[in-house]
């Protein structure tokens, strides 16, 4: 989320002068984390920035679910992702993979210069999945610091499975998951009126998986549009703001202890 108060948050970088992110990042165990999202189309009913809003509001809840006192600070998300397949649609704003991946880089290696002794890139977006763990070895190679990675709706899948009204692929993108979460979070920016049941998953191989909580182990590049006219894939029908909530306070649950381990084992 882009913050409208800049600066109320303790764990956001932005609003702190510099002196105090040294501070922060000097202090034993500190964490720099680091949101990646996308601008591409979600179908009809959804804004281009979907990706980028979820994954730094996940990561924001993430840190206020702490309990323990972690020194640790929130970068300003990344706002352009890896996407080229979504092009053909319109709205999107995609990076090489180069250029994305040297500019992460470049993100946590500064930022890490501040004293940091972990960088934590939480991503929000399937085709920035590759690139991430690219990069946690890339940057991880040279870096004086732990590096790490992970994908926000990959985590906590075992309860969100426990809720979800979908059959899988209901969960894909622009469906029942991201639909939800932004009922909760950004209901402004749902277009209510263009929800509509979706276009399901279908895929020829079954390797290549079915949704967000089901990534298979087969990687296959199709353009978006021949999976859906629309652009979205799954069950927005069945998305409201209540399942949106659960999802969100399971995923910032688990993110809180990714935080904490990292914490802990970087003090």
């Amino acid at each position: 989320m882009i913050h409208e108060t800049i600066g109320t948050d303790e764990y956001e970088w932005a609003g702190k002068p510099s002196g105090a992110i040294k501070k922060v990042g000097q202090r034993d165990g500190s964490v720099l984390v680091v949101p990646v999202g996308s601008v591409e189309q979600h179908g009809n009913h959804l804004p281009v920035i979907t990706d980028t809003l979820l994954v730094d509001a996940m990561v924001h809840g993430g840190a206020k679910s702490l309990r323990d006192a972690v020194p640790l600070l929130v970068t300003p998300p990344i706002w352009s992702g890896f996407s080229p397949h979504h092009l053909s649609l319109g709205g999107t704003l995609s990076l090489e993979f180069e250029h994305l991946r040297r500019t992460l880089e470049d993100v946590g290696r500064t930022g890490l210069e501040n004293g940091f002794d972990a960088v934590c890139f939480v991503n929000g977006h399937g085709g920035n999945g590759a690139l991430i763990d690219a990069l946690v070895s890339t940057l991880g190679k040279t870096a004086d610091a732990e590096v790490l990675g992970t994908t926000y709706f990959k985590l906590a899948t075992s309860e969100v499975s426990d809720f979800r009204e979908s059959e899988t692929g209901g969960m894909a993108h622009g469906g029942e998951y991201e639909t939800s979460l932004m009922l909760y979070l950004r209901p402004d920016l749902v277009v209510d009126s263009m929800i509509e049941e979706g276009t399901r998953w279908e895929e020829h191989y079954d390797w290549a998986g079915g949704d967000l909580l089901d990534g298979g182990s087969l990687s296959v590049y199709r353009d978006f549009e021949q999976y859906s006219e629309t652009g979205d894939i799954g069950a927005p029908e069945l998305a409201n703001a209540d399942k949106g909530e659960r999802i969100y306070e399971a995923v910032t649950e688990e993110l809180g202890a990714l935080f904490t381990a990292i914490y802990e084992h970087n003090r």
